[in-house]
């Protein structure tokens, strides 16, 4: 296979890596909303060097996803890093408060079900997809499969399995006794086989300008700010790419008053208050516009008797109501365009 014979030069070529290149790639690897949540975690100045190298990647392989996965499962089971846990760790915690014998009970009922789990590389598949890829296959072999995943799993995977043989799928699982484990360890290793080769020719998380946007969007105004501000220092063409891509509060002036009406409704008028302290007056203004008469006097009240607040809880109150913006747009309630243009392109 074209995976086996790549291997060791994508292991090479991982190896050579600086270990902000492979941070990059990580959290490319593992979406943005996982990587808005690691990001919060660093210091600005992490969050701007892995945000600078995230933007110049354009591609990422699944060989190299696979190998930077790799490489940090190694380094988190690592002896050095493995100083607790493990079921023996786990039994003396356990014995400490059920006693022995309710301690050993839990601890053999935990090792079985820590054990190999047949087709377990499907778990992780969307349903849909693992539909698609089996429906080539025996209908024995279908039933085998289905049977053997988790019943929510199983259950949405027949759900999308095509109609004419729902039924036959179905009914051999009913039929199902106990199957030979090794006929399932070689349709298991036959089937991963031949999904590594349907994957391969596929090309996973592209990084580049709009998955860093993406990933700003999910990170809140103020370290979307510093990065954007930082990457400007370096490199101003790709910064405000990255900025047109990004739907900020100072954007709300660019939607329909129809949609802002739609948004408001959905936005908490405490947040709403706060997010307006020290905005521009034409941001003020529009949003005061689309509320009714009552609502827009009484925010204006809140807004005169609220005491002074700090930036960050200002940036925060509008990175909520961003945050609802986007929910709305994702859902088709409302469209949010481009900053800098009047087409109706969704970002």
């Amino acid at each position: 296979m074209a995976a086996t014979a790549d291997a060791p030069s994508t292991e090479l070529a991982t190896a050579r890596m600086g270990g902000r290149r492979k941070a990059a790639i990580l959290l490319i690897t593992l979406g943005p909303e996982r990587a808005a949540a690691i990001l919060q975690h660093l210091d600005d100045e992490e969050v701007e060097a892995l945000s600078s190298e995230m933007a110049r990647i354009r591609q990422v392989t699944p060989e190299t996803s696979q190998a930077i996965l790799d490489e940090l499962a190694e380094h988190v089971t690592a002896p050095a890093q493995a100083h607790l846990g493990g079921l023996d760790y786990t039994y003396e915690v356990l014995e400490k408060r059920f006693g022995r014998n309710r301690a050993q009970e839990i601890v053999d009922a935990l090792a079985g079900k820590m054990q190999h789990k047949p087709f377990d590389f499907l778990r992780r598949t969307p349903p849909e997809q693992v539909a698609a890829f089996l429906q080539e296959e025996a209908p024995q072999t279908i039933a085998i499969v289905v049977a053997s995943l988790p019943s929510s799993i199983a259950a949405k995977v027949l759900a999308e399995l095509p109609k004419e043989i729902q039924g036959d799928v179905a009914l051999r699982i009913a039929m199902m006794s106990e199957t030979n484990p090794l006929v399932v360890r070689d349709l298991e290793s036959a089937l991963k086989e031949k999904l590594s080769a349907i994957l391969d020719q596929e090309l996973v998380g592209a990084g580049g300008v709009q998955s860093l946007a993406e990933i700003l969007n999910q990170a809140g105004r103020t370290t979307e700010r510093h990065v954007l501000q930082a990457m400007a220092d370096h490199d101003q063409v790709l910064a405000e790419e990255v900025r047109q891509r990004i739907f900020t509060f100072d954007d709300i002036v660019t939607l329909t008053d129809r949609d802002i009406q739609i948004l408001l409704r959905d936005v908490d008028q405490k947040d709403l208050a706060i997010a307006l302290r020290g905005v521009d007056d034409r941001i003020k203004d529009k949003l005061l516009n689309n509320l009714s008469q009552r609502g827009a006097e009484m925010l204006r009240e809140d807004m005169e008797v609220m005491p002074p607040q700090r930036k960050a809880v200002i940036d925060e109150a509008q990175s909520k109501i961003v945050r609802a913006a986007r929910v709305l747009d994702d859902a088709g309630t409302i469209t949010i365009r481009q900053s800098d243009t009047g087409e109706d392109e969704v970002v």
